[in-house]
């Protein structure tokens, strides 16, 4: 086996492809087979080279004296010129065809550029926070960009080494070639930037859930397994043993009224979505450096949908309906899905290229499910950014108070449990956090990274409402008293939970806003050769995922109240800790090969996953 001169980590020169221009990269790993080498270039787009393609730092010193054409008496500053031709000096003839040559160069530069490099899956912009329903996000770190690499893909003209530096032609050449370097090298760069993302479809090895056939089955499991827990709550005795529990006819789950009234509650929403209120803020930069505008306004819209309940509940309207039709709510909101979905997809096949999502892939079927469309907007209507937090989230504290309604008329009492009040609290103060703090999602992965498909319909609108208020529908038909002292014990369990969430996030996002705070500058880092820091102090070095820790803590508090006669109001918590140790696996994966030996550095910093002393 061949041995190989540079190591992981090395910091060498490597040439562009296609051009003979060197950049200073980081040797990131090396194939033993192909003996081809990873590198990374400072403005994060990793290639494979060659050995013969790079070279060490200490070969490109240049010489002291200058310019080799360069005669005795320009460098005294004279300013006689010779009429002669010497023999350095071309005819020029040879002058305008090397300058054509050059030109030429660039052009078959451009070609190499567009297809050695069509492999190439470059990283969205922006960074990914922990969201609020529970989804899949992209890479959960806190990393920042640098003061002078706000999310440009810049190649450096200080770093690279021009193989016309010692040409002999004149200096007025000189600097018209230079001229063209740089614009030229601009030019590639951002053709690079635009034409790899564009065209490059996801490897079949790269897909997540499964390729194809994961994502297939989840979506047409995860609804029928949505029914079967609901049903399973409905029995009298909910116990696993008791599965499967006895199945409606489907024409029982279908009622056009309450697929009107679903309809209502959505286009209730969407008009406070476009009212004039709340501030405007610009969300991560887009491929193509455009940054779209999102109102802020979600809490405004749930202090107007709390409006209008209190008003309904006042005017005498039975919110009973929805609980003894809680199925049929649910088929409602699966069915709008659905076809939601097929419209986001067939409209994404007229999209620009540049408005497509990087999770897509080419495939129909994984296109479908992941959304191939990134940011679909009717005029100014953000379909994604509406669903995400507005129908879904404001929707489930409205179920919970449906079910504490309903307790109290079933149970027949005056005042709702104190397990019912511990849930219903616990899980307000959750969604009100993420509609005070809106301008967060707007760095998460389902925003900057995957497109709007059946994954986050089927989450935001069906999964967040229905499954996330399974503890209090669950106490409805199974009552549980809590005493006082077990209450304060939850209460407490609670409440550390949210510190530890809300600290991680919030110390995450101020330094992610301005990493120079002076509010900050305890917090220690390490610098990656992407430009970004990674936090290793703070919340951050306590564990890698803080912010998982405190909503897995948050989560078992939302279930205790509901006691230990059946397993089934904890499978939130059983679901969320399966998925959250999922994630955090893609995030390894992910982190170490962005990062490479910065990300090794900060493992040893921070040993810990999401638990503390579990590695």
């Amino acid at each position: 086996m061949p041995s190989r001169k540079f190591a992981d980590g090395e910091v060498v020169r490597g040439r562009w492809p296609g051009s003979s221009l060197y950049y200073e990269v980081e040797i990131l790993s090396h194939d033993s087979t192909s003996q081809l080498y990873t590198v990374k270039y400072k403005d994060g787009t990793e290639l494979e080279l060659k050995e013969n393609d790079i070279k060490p730092l200490t070969s490109f010193r240049q010489r002291k004296g200058g310019s080799t054409s360069s005669s005795p008496s320009r460098r005294r500053g004279s300013r006689s010129r010779s009429r002669s031709r010497s023999p350095g000096r071309p005819p020029k003839s040879a002058r305008r065809s090397a300058s054509a040559s050059h030109q030429a160069d660039i052009k078959e530069a451009r070609r190499e550029v567009e297809v050695k490099l069509t492999p190439l899956i470059l990283k969205p912009f922006g960074n990914s926070i922990s969201r609020y329903n529970g989804e899949p996000e992209h890479i959960e770190r806190n990393d920042a960009p640098h003061k002078n690499t706000q999310e440009k893909f810049n190649l450096s003209q200080e770093s690279s080494y021009i193989a016309t530096q010692y040409s002999l032609r004149p200096r007025k050449e000189e600097v018209k070639l230079k001229e063209i370097d740089s614009k030229e090298e601009k030019y590639i760069a951002k053709e690079l930037a635009v034409r790899t993302f564009e065209v490059t479809p996801i490897r079949a090895k790269d897909l997540e859930f499964g390729g194809v056939p994961g994502v297939f089955l989840i979506m047409f499991g995860l609804p029928v397994f949505l029914f079967l827990l609901l049903l399973m709550c409905k029995q009298k005795d909910p116990s696993l043993l008791n599965f499967p529990p006895p199945l409606p006819a489907l024409y029982e789950l279908w009622e056009t009224r309450v697929f009107g009234v679903y309809l209502l509650w959505f286009l209730i929403q969407v008009l406070f979505y476009l009212l004039p209120i709340g501030k405007v803020v610009e969300g991560t930069p887009l491929i193509d450096g455009r940054r779209l505008k999102y109102r802020l306004n979600g809490f405004y819209a749930f202090i107007l949908t709390s409006a209008v309940i209190g008003t309904s509940l006042f005017q005498g309207v039975e919110f009973h309906y929805v609980y003894s039709h809680f199925l049929q709510f649910a088929l409602a909101a699966t069915v709008f899905c659905v076809v939601l979905s097929v419209y986001l997809y067939v409209r994404s096949l007229k999209a620009p290229r540049n408005d497509l999502s990087p999770a897509s892939s080419g495939n129909a079927v994984y296109d479908f499910f992941i959304g191939r469309e990134l940011n679909p907007r009717i005029g100014t209507f953000d379909l994604k950014y509406f669903c995400e937090l507005r129908p879904g989230l404001i929707g489930w504290v409205v179920v919970n108070l449906v079910m504490l309604l309903a307790e109290m008329k079933i149970q027949d009492r005056a005042v709702p449990s104190l397990a019912m009040i511990l849930v219903n609290s616990f899980q307000l103060l959750y969604v009100v956090d993420a509609l005070w703090n809106e301008e967060a999602l707007l760095t998460t992965m389902d925003i900057i990274h995957d497109g709007f498909g059946f994954m986050l319909a089927f989450g935001d609108l069906v999964w967040v409402p229905f499954i996330y208020s399974f503890q209090a529908f669950y106490l409805v038909s199974h009552p549980n008293e809590v005493s006082w002292p077990m209450a304060s014990l939850i209460i407490v369990l609670k409440l550390c939970g949210y510190v530890i969430f809300r600290g991680a996030n919030s110390q995450k996002n101020a330094f992610r806003k301005n990493p120079s705070d002076p509010k900050l500058a305890h917090l220690k880092t390490i610098h990656t050769s992407t430009g970004k820091n990674l936090l290793v102090s703070g919340w951050w070095g306590f564990v890698r995922h803080p912010n998982y820790l405190g909503d897995l803590i948050m989560a078992l508090a939302w279930s205790l109240p509901c006691g230990f006669n059946h397993i089934l109001p904890y499978f939130y918590i059983i679901y969320f800790t399966m998925l959250l140790v999922h994630r955090e696996a893609r995030d390894e994966y992910h982190c170490k090969k962005k990062y490479g030996v910065a990300w090794e550095k900060y493992r040893q910093r921070v040993p810990y996953r999401i638990f503390p002393y579990i590695y």
